[in-house]
């Protein structure tokens, strides 16, 4: 069973998909007028691990990502730039994407621009219209919140004190800020505007939401995900205008993360601590760890980001890697034992019900270090099996699909040369003679690493550092210990434009 703790409820419940098999999932994506955050980050990454953890179930994802490409910051920031909008939220944009990349983020199956949903938000207004919930001023129109009883429901804010016909009109405010919010907001001077059936004007930031997700997910779907910020008043506004509109059940269950901090205090741009992806990734070059440090804290805590924190992730990610190597790559003897098949089954059914228990991380890796150490103990007294060997990685395959973190590091004793005739290659081998099994290796990088020991025995250093330079381009790092040469596949990465 999958339980999840909803936000609306206030408990954990469990998550049966309005459609067996099928989980309808919308998820607030980045306001596009500055680069992403680490703080930003931490709720995609939960997302992805949500999301991964769904597939990892055996259901089916249709996920959703809105971009914010116009609201009041867009729009002042291309205007303190004198350049249109979209040439200045295309940067950030394409920024974003990078960073998803680089994080092994799924790509959503739908990133719609708000700038290109405007007929669709506009069409939402005019139901709100037509059954009275929105009210037109000056040529902008507000929804009332005094007409929607249910206000309040998520936030668990109070009414009490509410004067009808207050209005806000920026986008983002203070939780005591309980006025009648914009939904379309009249022409203005130095402002980009549409021409529609309710007037000039363009779109207030919480409209986007559900005009969008009820296009590409229907008007009832089953997640909706964010930071905590978006609780109030983003997605209570969001669940007013929506259910008002469509006089249905807009979301079934919502999830929001808690912030991350840096150095034990609040990341925001006004105080001037905040960090972005590639920032991090010129101290510490290991987006894999960066990773693991997002998802290594329950999603409904506190994060706090500090270099040591992640130097801590990237070991214990170390560990994960140096043994899914040493099982990928080990030569075993044909057959299975018992301990081998309880130890592996006891770490699946741990694992999945650490995650199924609202993504209980902490549960699910203390599942997977334990089948470590335990195998490992099997290992050394060469106990381990063919068929053992198999349910290992099979494992490990299930946990880095549900996690995507790990890249097995396979270690070598020591490169040796086949002279077998002409056009023979080098191949590197394990300790006992047997060519090793490269996983995410080429033989021309497999050539280059022997190409390097050679370099190196002959003191050729300026060589093999030339060597070790191309192969990380290529995504192959390398690390020389007392035991040899090993190696890791990572993911390329791509300079910024």
């Amino acid at each position: 069973m999958i339980q999840f703790f909803n936000t609306l409820s206030g408990k954990k419940e469990e998550f049966v998909p309005l459609i067996p098999g099928e989980v309808k999932l919308y998820t607030c994506g980045p306001t596009v007028y500055d680069y992403a955050h680490i703080g930003n980050f931490r709720a995609y990454v939960f997302e992805d691990l949500l999301k991964r953890f769904l597939l990892f179930m055996g259901l089916r994802v249709k996920h959703v990502m809105n971009i914010t490409d116009i609201d009041d910051k867009t729009i002042r920031g291309a205007n303190a730039q004198g350049v249109d909008l979209k040439t200045y939220t295309q940067k950030y944009i394409d920024a974003f994407f990078r960073d998803v990349d680089t994080l092994n983020i799924i790509r959503a199956d739908v990133y719609p621009p708000a700038t290109e949903h405007i007929p669709e938000m506009v069409a939402v207004i005019k139901r709100l219209i037509q059954k009275g919930y929105a009210y037109e001023k000056d040529g902008s129109y507000y929804f009332s919140i005094a007409r929607f009883p249910d206000y309040g429901r998520l936030s668990k804010i109070s009414l009490e004190g509410l004067q009808p016909g207050q209005r806000v009109d920026v986008d983002e405010y203070e939780k005591e800020s309980v006025h009648d919010f914009a939904l379309w907001k009249a022409k203005k001077e130095g402002e980009p505007f549409w021409e529609t059936e309710i007037g000039p004007g363009r779109p207030g930031w919480h409209i986007e939401c559900s005009a969008m997700s009820s296009k590409y997910l229907g008007e009832t779907f089953d997640i909706h995900c964010g930071g905590v910020d978006n609780i109030f008043p983003h997605h209570e506004n969001e669940i007013a205008q929506s259910e008002a509109a469509f006089g249905k059940t807009f979301v079934n269950t919502w999830l929001h993360c808690h912030h991350l901090i840096r150095d034990g205090e609040k990341m925001s741009k006004s105080r001037g601590n905040t960090i972005t992806i590639p920032e991090i990734l010129k101290v510490k070059e290991n987006p894999r760890a960066l990773r693991f440090l997002l998802i290594s804290t329950h999603y409904r805590k506190t994060l706090n980001f500090t270099f040591e924190a992640l130097d801590q992730a990237e070991t214990a990610l170390a560990r994960i890697d140096e043994f899914a190597g040493e099982v990928k790559s080990g030569q075993f003897p044909e057959g299975e034992t018992e301990a081998g098949a309880k130890v592996v089954e006891e770490a699946e059914r741990k694992f999945r019900a650490g995650l199924s228990d609202d993504l209980n991380i902490s549960k699910a890796m203390t599942a997977v270090f334990n089948l470590i150490k335990k195998a490992n103990v099997l290992l050394s007294q060469k106990k381990i099996k063919s068929a053992d060997a198999e349910r290992l990685n099979g494992f490990l395959d299930g946990v880095n699909q549900a996690l995507g973190v790990i890249s097995p590091t396979i270690k070598f004793k020591g490169p040796t040369t086949d002279h077998g005739g002409a056009g023979a290659r080098p191949t590197v081998t394990a300790a006992s003679g047997e060519a090793l099994p490269q996983p995410g290796i080429t033989s021309e990088q497999l050539a280059k690493i022997q190409l390097r020991e050679k370099a190196r025995a002959e003191k050729k250093f300026a060589e093999s550092d030339r060597i070790r330079a191309e192969l990380a381009a290529e995504g192959i790092l390398l690390e020389d210990t007392k035991d040899g040469v090993r190696w890791k596949s990572v993911p390329v990465q791509k300079k910024p434009e």
